[in-house]
């Protein structure tokens, strides 16, 4: 489980913006996920708890947005999600596509108190 290291990177990425922002207390933080990211978000979720215990974000909320792994098929220019339509696109069947979104794993928000 690789989630635990990243997410504790994220934290110090947090915790880095928040000294030099002046900000004392989160409320909540928000990632985006992609279908297609490597991070599972249950075990993302599972392991926040350890990962900021005795940080600034102790008491913080965790919120997870997941992201469409969406792709245009190459040949007749349909974007569709790859996982919905099995990799395939849903219009010509075809599987010569271009990932256009879904791999993202980033800090889409930090709500301060």
């Amino acid at each position: 489980m690789h989630e635990l290291g990243v997410v504790i990177e994220v934290i110090k990425t947090v915790e880095d913006f928040a000294k030099k922002n002046g900000v004392t207390k989160i409320d909540t933080l928000v990632l985006q996920i992609g279908e297609l990211s490597s991070m599972i978000p249950k075990y993302v979720e599972a392991c926040y708890p350890a990962a900021v215990d005795g940080t600034l974000l102790q008491e913080t909320k965790l919120k997870i947005e997941i992201m469409p792994g969406n792709a245009i098929c190459k040949n007749c220019n349909k974007v569709f999600n790859l996982i919905e339509n099995n990799n395939r696109c849903p219009r010509c069947g075809s599987q010569d596509r271009e990932i256009l979104s879904g791999k993202e794993f980033m800090i889409k928000e930090i709500i301060a108190c």
